[in-house]
């Protein structure tokens, strides 16, 4: 595990971890693929896709570690290659935890403290 310490929300790292995402592809089919992170953060995560999407365009990912599911945006999109396209995603509200990572960052505990704050009480 490496981290990457530029000037970004919260800090970068790179780690593969094998998550599923779900979602439409440039055509409209729905699709479903087990993919690899190449990058996390507590904002999203970068990773190799095969199916084609569009900027902007909204995906589910689940981690089959934490069965945490998430909400995303696609935010990058690389050039294609025969192993898949580079697809960066972000989350809809950062979630520091979705990843697993035993040792996350300081500044992911700052996102998780600022989220936990910031959010509406349960309904009782």
């Amino acid at each position: 595990m490496e981290l990457d310490t530029n000037k970004r929300r919260s800090s970068r790292v790179f780690i593969k971890l094998p998550i599923q995402v779900a979602g439409k592809d440039n055509d409209g089919r729905t699709f479903r693929e087990v993919a690899e992170t190449i990058v996390v953060n507590a904002h999203g995560c970068l990773l190799m896709l095969k199916h084609n999407v569009t900027m902007d365009a909204m995906l589910a990912v689940n981690n089959p570690d934490t069965q945490e599911d998430q909400e995303t945006r696609v935010v990058f999109l690389g050039s294609p290659t025969e192993r898949g396209t580079r697809v960066g995603l972000e989350f809809l509200h950062p979630a520091p935890r979705f990843w697993g990572v035993e040792f996350p960052p300081t500044d992911w505990r700052a996102v998780t403290a600022s989220s936990s704050s910031s959010s509406p009480a349960p309904a009782q």
